[in-house]
This record gives C-alpha cells, sequence and structure tokens, in this order.
C-alpha cells in the first residue's frame, strides 16, 4: 500500500494519448522554441520548457505587438502629446478587450496589478473591516497568505469536488448572515495537481449563504476559458507572464463596490482626482471612482498591452482546439508516467478529474532537486520541484512534516517512504509533442540507469558538479 496518502497508484494507467485531430496538431509559436542548451553529458539540445505552470513562454504573437508599439510608447493618463495620447488609448482599449476575455459584467471593473499575487494583496486591502475570509489550506501562497489571522478561516483539503462545496457549505453555515460581509477565495486549478475545482458550485453555495467569492484563475485562463458571468463569480485574479505575456502585469477584475469605498491600495497620482491644501496645512484628496483609484504611479502599459495582445491570440485560436491538444499531452504524460513503478503521481481527486496540463510527482529513492537537476543537465529538460509554494497542499499529498531537504545526491526517501518534495512538470499552448516525448523518456531512463553525471549542493540547490 503507497505510504503517500493521496497519490494516484500507478496500478490505475490512464489511456492512451489519441490521435490528434490535425485542426488543433500545431503548437502555438512562443518565443524560445528553437533555443539550444548545453548537455553535462556534451553536445546540445532544442530546450524543453516544461515549467509553464511558473511562468509561461511569450507568444511569439504577443511578442510582436509590444514590438509593433515599443516605438510608440509614451506616458498613459498624463500628456496631450501624440504618443502619449495613443498610449493612453492603447490602455484603456487593453482594459476592455480584458473584461471581454473575462466576460465581465457591465459595470464590473478591471483594475491592472503586478501579478496574482499583487491583485489579491489588493481585494484583501479593500474588504470590509468586518468581512470574514474562508480559503482551502489547497491554495496556492498568493491565495492563502494576503488575508489577516483574525478574519480568515482555514478549510481541510477536500478529497473530491463534492467534499470540497460540502466543507464550504457546512463552514458558511457556522456563521449568521447578520454577521457581516464574507468572502470565499478559491482556485480554479491547483498549481500542483492540475486538477480542476468546481468553481460554479463553489460560487453558488458562498451566495447562497451571503459571501462573495474571488477566483484564483492563474492556473485556470492559460487553458481554459473563464466566464466571470457563467461561473457567477465576483472578482478573477490573474498573471500575464502565466498567459503567455512577460512583462509582470497582472489583473483584479470584478465587482466595483468595494474597490470604490476603500482607501486607495497605493496612494500617488493617478490615483487621485483632486488634491487641495487646507487652511490648517493638511491635504484634502478627492479619490477617482474608476479603477485608476487602485493604480497610483506609471501604470505598466507595455505589461498591460500584452496581456490584452494574450487574451486576444487565446480567443482567436479558439479554446475547444487548445483544450483538445492539452488533454492529449495530458494523457501521454500521465500514461507514461504511470508505467515507471517508482513513480507516484500526486493527487486529491483522483484519476478521472478533469485537469490542465500540471502534474506532481515524486520518485522512490530519489531526492526531488537531484532528479530535476538531471532532467535539465542531462536531457535539456526544464521542470520544477519542490513545494510550488502551496506549502500545505504539497504537505497533505505527501503525508510529510517540513523538513530540510537533504543534500543533493542522498536520497530523501527510501523506496517506498514518504518523500519531502516533489517535481512538476507543466504545459501549454506552445509544447510540442517531442517535449514531453523526451521527457517520459528521460523519467524512465532516470529511474532504470540512475544520473549519468555527479551533482553538488550548493545555496540549498542541487546543481551538476564541474
Amino acid at each position: 500500500m503507497s505510504t503517500y496518502p493521496n497519490a494516484v497508484a500507478t496500478a490505475a494507467v490512464p489511456a492512451p494519448a489519441a490521435p490528434l485531430d490535425p485542426a488543433c496538431a500545431e503548437p502555438l509559436p512562443v518565443l524560445g522554441r528553437d533555443v539550444t542548451v548545453p548537455l553535462v553529458t556534451g553536445g546540445e539540445v532544442t530546450y524543453a520548457a516544461l515549467d509553464y505552470a511558473a511562468s509561461a513562454p511569450a507568444l511569439q504573437r504577443v511578442w510582436d505587438d509590444v514590438a509593433a508599439y515599443a516605438p510608440y510608447y509614451g506616458s498613459v493618463h498624463r500628456g496631450a502629446g501624440y504618443l502619449s495620447q495613443l498610449s493612453t488609448d492603447l490602455f484603456e482599449q487593453s482594459r476592455a478587450t480584458v473584461a471581454g476575455f473575462l466576460d465581465c459584467r457591465p459595470g464590473d471593473q478591471v483594475v491592472f496589478t503586478r501579478s496574482t499575487t499583487d491583485s489579491l494583496n489588493l481585494l484583501a486591502a479593500v474588504l470590509p473591516a468586518d468581512c470574514q475570509v474562508f480559503v482551502f489550506e489547497t491554495e496556492h501562497h498568493a491565495s492563502l497568505l494576503p488575508w489577516t489571522d483574525a478574519q480568515v478561516t482555514y478549510l481541510n483539503a477536500p478529497r473530491t469536488p463534492d467534499e470540497a462545496v460540502a466543507t464550504l457549505e457546512r463552514a458558511l453555515a457556522d456563521r449568521e448572515l447578520g454577521e457581516g460581509p464574507a468572502l470565499v477565495c478559491v482556485t480554479g486549478a491547483s498549481n500542483v495537481t492540475g486538477e480542476l475545482w468546481p468553481v460554479k458550485e463553489l460560487a453558488a453555495a458562498a451566495h447562497a449563504h451571503g459571501a462573495r467569492i474571488v477566483l484564483d484563475a492563474a492556473q485556470l485562463a492559460p487553458h481554459h476559458p473563464v466566464s466571470v458571468q457563467e461561473l457567477d463569480v465576483d472578482w478573477v485574479a490573474f498573471s500575464g507572464h502565466k498567459l503567455y505575456a512577460p512583462f509582470g502585469s497582472g489583473v483584479l477584475a470584478g465587482r466595483a463596490d468595494w474597490l470604490q469605498q476603500a482607501e486607495p491600495y497605493l496612494a500617488g497620482g493617478g490615483a487621485s482626482r483632486k488634491v487641495a491644501r487646507r487652511a490648517d496645512g493638511g491635504v484634502d484628496v478627492e479619490w477617482h471612482t474608476t479603477a485608476a483609484r487602485h493604480e497610483a504611479g506609471s501604470p505598466n502599459v507595455i505589461g498591460v498591452y500584452a496581456i490584452a495582445s494574450a487574451c486576444k491570440a487565446l480567443t482567436e485560436e479558439g479554446f475547444d482546439g487548445l483544450v483538445a491538444r492539452e488533454r492529449h499531452l495530458i494523457a501521454k504524460v500521465r500514461g507514461g508516467l504511470a508505467e515507471v513503478p517508482a513513480v507516484r503521481i500526486l493527487s486529491l481527486f483522483g484519476d478521472d478529474a478533469p485537469r490542465v496540463g500540471v502534474i506532481s510527482f515524486v520518485v522512490d529513492g530519489w531526492n526531488s532537486s537531484h532528479f530535476a537537476a538531471a532532467l535539465s543537465a542531462e536531457y535539456g529538460i526544464g521542470v520544477r520541484d519542490g513545494l510550488f509554494c502551496a506549502h500545505p497542499l504539497v504537505r497533505t499529498l505527501l503525508g510529510s512534516e517540513p523538513q530540510t531537504q537533504g543534500e543533493c545526491g542522498a536520497p530523501e526517501a527510501a523506496p517506498g517512504e514518504r518523500s519531502l518534495n516533489a517535481i512538476r512538470v507543466s504545459f501549454g499552448a506552445g509544447t510540442p509533442d517531442e517535449h514531453v516525448d523526451r521527457f517520459v523518456r528521460a523519467v524512465r531512463e532516470l529511474v532504470a540507469n540512475g544520473a549519468k553525471w555527479q551533482y553538488r549542493t550548493e545555496e540549498g540547490r542541487c546543481v551538476p558538479a564541474v
């Protein structure tokens, strides 16, 4: 019996990957698709970027759009010159594009931020003083940590989507509707297991008990369409760097009332409509009631335009084809890993749960940092290892307590014992079949034959020895 309490048994082999529909057979062009990297064993190989869940490569379309605009770059909402006016129009058109991409309601606001983390911290800052917050322990730290201890209730990891809804309903039922406002924060797709969460059902449960809900769509939006109206969520947060757009911008989109009623997230130029000195020497400020209220300072117009370009590109490509192709890749990876007895795939909801292209696993007898380093140095494959900024969830899946990573090359767990960390492979619209085929082959070879190179620990990371 597996010692990983929520690992998927490898005996359950997923069905082989179905042949691709020719209409969706090609990955989207992304930057870096032809980059070669050296191998410690000699020679070079095209880099296989399989860490999309951390930062997806930029779409070539996005890069081209940004490059075309760059010569016309100017200040936003500030200047009377032609380039300033053009940049302002582009910035506000980007806001409308994102609102359309998310299928926002009339009256919803789209606020541009630095990232999902920034978006959720903004929302935390504008909550009514007596607002209660409900968060599953399975969230990414961006969703788990912005709330104060006095206002947050952490919910245990559910084992099924139905249990997630029931757990939330019980927690909300314990509070009376008259106790004040409440907020539920939930992910759309796990950054650890890739599993889709029952967002629409959770939103219905929240609203039935007088609560609002914010959707962390950082891992969902790059893979599936996100409709604010269909899911009936109050806010959506996501990051550009996971949506095939570089330059560090994010989005918080949704209901305007709490945003308008709160003090600005940042005080400064752009957030203020009018500032005047008082007779007593102080300053009176009239703040904007639009999204600008929480966008103080000179905005990242290039980052915002990059997000809008990515939204357009994905919409025009069509999510049906993108989802079909990703399911094909998921079946390839999960099927290949299931054939390696030493591999344990981590999951909350089981083999049949719908998911995006994010898969975490452990390998019996291997230090996860060592395994990831060998994939990179010997095969030119970039993956992630560790706890993925979702420490409580990964530790729940592994059944382990917080510990220090073992020395590089030393197994962090003997065969059959619990691992301390995990390995994550993730992919998306720009991933060719060759990359996942090489990954599966590399896992088999490393498990069967071990690493070909020597590795050492450097500042807590496993790296090839010179």
